[in-house]
């Protein structure tokens, strides 16, 4: 009789253990999803691509390194005292 009640014991926690994390994955997954940290924003990558052909550039050049700053222009501007 005894082994019959651990049984049972057993039973109803590991179904109790199943309800429990069943409950716990139907409310984490009927909260909004988040952003994960450095992910695309969608509203931002259209901007981008809206207006990489819409406005022609004044002057090509041929340094795109240097004109986003990553690296020093080849013939630097002449500044004025």
């Amino acid at each position: 009789m005894q082994r019959v009640k651990v049984g049972v014991i057993g039973l109803a926690s590991v179904l109790l253990m199943i309800g429990l994390a069943a409950t716990i994955f139907g409310i984490v997954s009927r909260e909004k999803p988040g952003t994960a940290v450095g992910a695309p924003k969608a509203d931002v990558a259209a901007n981008l691509t809206a207006s990489n052909g819409a406005v022609p550039s004044a002057a090509p050049t041929s340094e795109p390194l240097a004109e986003i700053g990553v690296a020093p222009a080849a013939s630097p501007t002449p500044t004025k005292p």
